[in-house]
């Protein structure tokens, strides 16, 4: 007879995979102003979440605090079973390496080609890389979002639909773990903005990236997002997918839904 000794129960289960990022009872006060008010959520590799909510209602600030840009008056962030708000600025500029950036105006160098642009975003994430290398991969994160062709022009000399997507790009070239877009929509004509929306969803099935998208479009938290936050004065307002918030039953969170 075998030894059964060491064998697993059969009902044992696998552990459970931990999320990437954790929010445990964030708090964040300018002054007596409560920006974030003990707020939790967690976002899962390959989810895309959205952090929807009206101006001043913590989006950013929580964004800032998940890179360390601000930190938290209590509470823990974790990255990558990492509690960011125990590190040190090194510690922090390593988490920092594995997050990728769209700004909502691009913030694109002016006086740099997007070529320069993108290499510098490379050189400034400690790639050691050759020239070779680098020049490959500035032409893949251009091709992964269909500007291969603006290659040596300067950001003054491109539309403000192609600046968001070169600055998609700049924050593809890293191969980063986390991307955080800033209003991706923002200011963007329909079909253009409909064009980014389709390349936030590829990036996330080629990648597998976490994302916490920020934004007040509707049709991209619809469009983009796995899961909704609805924040209001730093709290968490409501949670669910795109069905469940515009289902809500609070007043306040039923007005963004209102013509």
């Amino acid at each position: 007879m075998k030894n059964t000794e060491n064998l697993p129960a059969v009902n044992d289960q696998p552990a459970a995979v931990a999320p990437l990022i954790e929010f445990k009872n964030v708090y964040k006060s300018y002054g007596n102003n409560k920006v974030l008010n003990g707020i939790s959520f967690t976002i899962e590799k390959g989810e895309n979440l959205i952090l929807l909510g009206r101006s001043g209602s913590g989006k950013s600030v929580a964004v800032k605090c998940l890179v360390g840009l601000t930190k938290v008056d209590k509470g823990n962030i974790i990255i990558k079973g990492k509690d960011i708000t125990k590190l040190n600025e090194d510690e922090l500029n390593q988490i920092r390496m594995k997050i990728g950036f769209l700004f909502q105006n691009g913030a694109l160098y002016d006086s740099m080609t997007v070529r320069e642009n993108l290499i510098f975003t490379l050189q400034h994430n400690n790639k050691n890389l050759t020239d070779q290398e680098m020049e490959a991969a500035v032409i893949e994160a251009l091709q992964n979002v269909g500007l291969e062709e603006v290659i040596d022009q300067l950001p003054a000399e491109l539309s403000g639909g192609m600046r968001k997507r070169i600055g998609l790009a700049r924050a593809l070239i890293i191969k980063p773990e986390i991307i955080i877009y800033d209003e991706p929509t923002g200011g963007l004509d329909p079909i253009t903005a409909r064009e980014i929306i389709d390349l936030i969803r590829n990036i996330k099935i080629k990648y597998n990236t976490a994302s916490i998208i920020i934004t007040h479009d509707l049709i991209c938290a619809k469009y983009t997002g796995d899961r909704i936050i609805v924040l209001k004065d730093g709290i968490i307002k409501a949670e669910g997918s795109y069905n469940d918030i515009e289902n809500n039953t609070d007043n306040w969170v039923k007005s963004f839904f209102e013509k």
